[in-house]
C-alpha cells in the first residue's frame, strides 16, 4: 500500500488531497491548492470579452488555451501566458513533488474566515501537465468534486494505524484532540480554540474524540455526487463526447443533444470492466517484473561464485608458472576483478532501476484497486479514462527489452599459457572460450519425403565467437552418428535418407579455442509414402514434361529414359503409370534403375535397370538384355502399370489394372534405385504417394 501514497497527494502542496477536484486534464488538485495558483488575466483576453466581442469562438474554445506553457523555453524559474501580452511575469516555484507551480497568493486578512472568490477572468494551469484552463463564471465551482478519491484517501490513512493529525495546521500538523461530526474535520487543541470556538452557532456542535470520529466517518453514508452546472440535482446519465456525468436537467436545456447519453450506471460497469481488464495486463508485467528481479539477484550471486571461480583457476595457473608470472599474475587478476565489478554495477543498476519502476507499477495497481471498490458511478467515471491510460501507457514501459538481463554471468575469458616463458611479457587474456551448445530452431526444423532440413543458432546471449557448426545425423536404426555437414551456415538440407525412418539429429559449434558440447538432440520423421516427379535433369533430350513434371512424352519412335527425383535405399514403396496416349503400338518399359543407366536405349537393355516392357498384348521383365518370364496382357491408351518395390524383401513386382503380372519379377536387389520409363511415342503421367496394393498386402500376410 505503501507505493500508492504517491497517488494520493497533491503535486501542490505535498500533502493528501483536501476536497480535490478534477481538471480537464483528468488530474486533481487541492481546491485550495488550486485557489492559490489562479492567474488573474486581462479582460480583452477573456473568452467571455471574445464571445462580446462577437469573434467566432465556441463556448469551449479556452481549451485551446492548454498549448501555453507557464515556464519559459529556457527553463529559467520564471514562466508568464504567452497568449497574453499584458500579462506580468511570475516566479515559479516547486512543490514538495518537485513539480513547477506558481506561488500561493497573499494571504488572506486574518479576519476573514472564507476564501475569496477568484478573480472574474482567471486562468488555472495544470502543475503536472502545463496545460491552462481559463475559469468561467462558475469559478472552481465549474470543476467537480473527486469524492471517490477522498474516499481512497480516508480509507489509506485509516489502515496506517497512525495517529490523526489536524487538518488545519499549516506546518508539521499536530496530532488531533477533537472530530466535529458537523464540519467533519479533526483539530488539535489550539486550532480548536482559534477555528472552532464553543459559541455562536459553533456551540451545538458535537466534538467528538478523533477514534470515534473515525468510526463515524467510516459509517457515514456515502455523499452523492451532484452536477457542477445544477447543484440540485444528482448524476444520472452519462456523456460519451464530454465524458462526462449530467443530470436530466442538463439534458433538458439541450446542452448534450447532439451527443450520444448513455445510462450512469452502464457506463459506470463498463469502465469499471474496461480498467480491471487493463490491470489484469499490467499485473502480468509486474508479476514478470519480480520473477526478473529474482533471476537478476540470482544473478548477482552467480557471478560472484563465477569471479571466485575463475580467480582460483587463474591463480592456479599462475602459481604453476616460474616467478616471472608471479609479476604478470597481479595484474591479470586485477583485469577479472574489474570485469567482476563492472558485471555487478550493470545487473545492480538494472535492479534498481526495474525495483523504482515495479515500485510505481504496484503503487498505480494499488490505487486503481482501491478505486474499483469505491461504488460511486460518478465519481469512478470522473477518473475512469485517465487511470486506463496510465494503466495501458505503464504496460507498455514494460516493454520488449525491458525484462532481458543487461549482461551474462560467464566471464568470457581464457588464459593462453601456451607461449610459456618466450613470450610471458605478452601474456594476456584471449577473449574466446569454447562455444555454448547451439539451439536447434524446432519451428524451422523439417522433413520432406526422404529429406531433412534443419536450422539452428547460438544462445542469445552467447558472446563467444564461432567459427562453424557440425552437424550429424544417425543412421535412421538408432545406430551411430555421422558427420553430414560441416560449415559456417546455420540451416541445412539433407537429402537421401530413408522414408518411414526415424532419424536423429544433433549439432556443435567449434573455434579456435576447441569443440562445444552438443545441442539437444532432434529426433525427425521421414515421410512414410514417397512424394515425387520426374527429374528434367536426368532425361534424355527428346523427352518432353508437362504437368509439373508428371507427364512425360517421347515422339520418338526411338527408346528414350527418364528417371524419377527420388532414390530409394530401404523401405517398401509403390508408384502408378497411367497411359494417356498410346500410338502406333510402342512397347514402353516401367521399372527401377541405377543413376547412371543408359538414356537412350531400352529400359532394361543394360545392367543397370530392372524393368517390364510391355506391348498391347503381352509383357516381359528384362534385366541386362535378358528377357524373362513372359506373360499374357498387354496395354491400351488408359491402361495402369503398377510398380512395387520393397527393398525389406529386395523384391520387385508389376501390375497392370490392378492384376499382379506373374510371379515376382526381380529378387535380391541391394543398393540405392530410381523410378524409371523408357518410351516411344507414348505419354505417361505418373502417381505416387499410394498405398500398397491389396494383392500384396495380401500376399504378405499369407504364413
Amino acid at each position: 500500500m505503501e507505493e500508492m501514497e504517491e497517488e494520493l497527494k497533491c503535486p501542490v502542496c505535498g500533502s493528501f488531497y483536501r476536497e480535490p477536484i478534477i481538471l480537464p486534464c483528468s488530474h486533481n488538485l487541492c481546491q485550495a491548492c488550486a485557489r492559490n495558483i489562479l492567474v488573474q488575466t486581462p479582460e480583452s483576453e477573456s473568452p467571455q470579452s471574445r464571445r462580446a466581442s462577437g469573434s467566432a469562438v465556441s463556448d469551449y474554445d479556452y481549451l485551446d488555451l492548454d498549448k501555453m506553457s507557464l515556464y519559459s523555453e529556457a527553463d529559467s524559474g520564471y514562466g508568464s501566458y504567452g497568449g497574453f501580452a499584458s500579462a506580468p511575469t511570475t516566479p515559479c516555484q516547486k512543490s514538495p513533488n518537485g513539480v513547477r507551480v506558481f506561488p500561493p497568493a497573499a494571504p488572506p486578512p486574518p479576519a476573514a474566515l472564507a476564501p475569496p472568490p477568484p478573480p472574474r477572468n482567471a486562468c488555472l494551469t495544470c502543475p503536472q501537465c502545463h496545460r491552462s484552463l481559463v475559469l468561467d463564471e462558475r469559478g472552481l465551482r465549474g470543476f467537480p468534486r473527486n469524492r471517490l478519491l477522498e474516499g481512497v484517501i480516508d480509507r489509506y490513512q485509516q489502515g496506517r494505524a497512525a495517529a490523526l493529525r489536524c487538518q488545519l495546521c499549516e506546518k508539521a500538523p499536530k496530532e488531533a484532540a477533537v472530530m466535529c461530526e458537523q464540519c467533519d474535520v479533526f483539530y488539535c487543541d489550539p486550532c480548536r480554540l482559534r477555528c472552532h470556538p464553543p459559541r455562536g452557532p459553533l456551540a451545538k456542535h458535537r466534538l467528538v474524540p478523533p477514534a470515534q470520529g473515525r468510526v463515524s466517518r467510516r459509517l457515514s453514508p456515502r455523499k452523492i455526487s451532484t452536477c457542477t452546472d445544477h447543484e440540485l440535482e444528482n448524476h444520472s446519465m452519462y456523456c460519451v463526447q464530454c465524458k462526462s456525468p449530467v443530470c436530466y436537467q442538463c439534458l433538458e436545456e439541450g446542452k448534450h443533444s447532439s451527443h450520444e447519453v448513455k445510462a450512469l450506471g452502464a457506463m459506470w460497469k463498463l469502465h469499471k470492466s474496461q480498467l480491471s481488464q487493463a490491470l489484469n495486463g499490467l499485473s502480468d508485467r509486474a508479476k514478470e517484473a519480480k520473477e526478473f528481479l529474482v533471476q537478476l539477484r540470482n544473478m548477482v550471486q552467480q557471478i560472484q561464485e563465477n569471479s571466485v571461480e575463475f580467480e582460483a583457476c587463474l591463480v592456479a595457473q599462475c602459481d604453476a608458472l616460474i616467478d616471472a608470472l608471479n609479476r604478470r599474475k597481479a595484474q591479470l587478476l586485477s583485469r577479472v576483478n574489474k570485469e567482476h565489478e563492472h558485471k555487478l554495477k550493470v545487473v545492480r543498476d538494472q535492479i534498481s532501476h526495474c525495483t523504482v519502476k515495479l515500485r510505481q507499477t504496484t503503487g498505480l495497481m494499488e490505487y486503481c484497486l482501491e478505486v474499483i471498490k469505491e461504488n460511486d458511478p460518478s465519481g469512478f467515471l470522473q477518473i475512469s479514462d485517465a487511470l486506463i491510460r496510465r494503466v495501458h501507457l505503464t504496460e507498455d514501459q514494460w516493454g520488449k527489452g525491458t525484462l532481458t538481463p543487461r549482461m551474462t554471468t560467464d566471464f568470457d575469458l581464457n588464459l593462453d599459457n601456451a607461449p610459456l616463458l618466450q613470450s610471458i611479457h605478452q601474456l594476456d587474456f584471449v577473449q574466446m572460450k569454447v562455444p555454448a551448445p547451439p539451439i536447434l530452431q524446432l519451428e524451422e526444423c523439417c522433413t520432406h519425403n526422404n529429406s531433412a532440413t534443419l536450422s539452428w543458432k547460438q544462445p542469445p546471449l552467447s558472446t563467444v565467437q564461432v567459427e562453424g557448426y557440425i552437424l550429424e545425423l544417425d543412421d535412421g536404426n538408432g545406430g551411430q552418428f555421422r558427420e553430414v555437414y560441416v560449415g559456417k551456415e546455420t540451416m541445412c538440407t539433407v537429402d537421401g535418407l530413408h522414408f518411414n525412418s526415424t532419424y536423429s539429429a544433433r549439432v556443435k559449434a567449434f573455434n579456435k579455442t576447441g569443440v562445444s558440447p552438443y545441442s539437444k538432440t532432434l529426433v525427425l520423421q521421414t515421410s512414410e509414402v514417397a512424394w515425387f516427379s520426374f527429374d528434367p535433369g536426368s532425361a534424355h533430350a527428346d523427352i518432353i514434361f508437362s504437368n509439373d513434371n508428371l507427364t512425360v512424352t517421347c515422339n520418338s519412335y526411338d527408346d528414350r529414359v527418364v528417371l524419377g527425383k527420388t532414390g530409394f535405399s530401404k523401405g517398401l514403396h509403390y508408384w502408378e503409370l497411367s497411359i494417356d496416349r498410346y500410338d502406333n503400338h510402342p512397347d514402353p518399359a516401367f521399372g527401377v534403375a541405377r543413376i547412371d543407366v543408359l538414356k537412350d536405349a531400352m529400359l532394361g537393355k543394360d545392367d543397370k535397370a530392372w524393368a517390364m516392357y510391355v506391348d498391347n498384348n503381352r509383357s516381359w521383365f528384362m534385366h541386362n538384355n535378358s528377357h524373362t518370364n513372359r506373360t499374357e496382357g498387354g496395354i491400351t491408351k488408359g491402361a495402369t502399370v503398377g510398380v512395387l518395390l520393397d527393398l525389406t524383401r529386395r523384391t520387385l513386382t508389376f501390375s497392370i489394372n490392378e492384376d499382379q503380372q506373374g510371379p515376382v519379377a526381380f529378387e535380391n536387389l541391394e543398393g540405392l534405385f530410381f523410378p524409371a520409363v523408357s518410351l516411344n511415342s507414348v505419354q505417361v503421367t505418373l502417381h505416387t504417394g499410394l498405398p500398397v496394393p491389396e494383392f500384396y498386402t495380401s500376399r504378405s500376410a499369407m504364413p
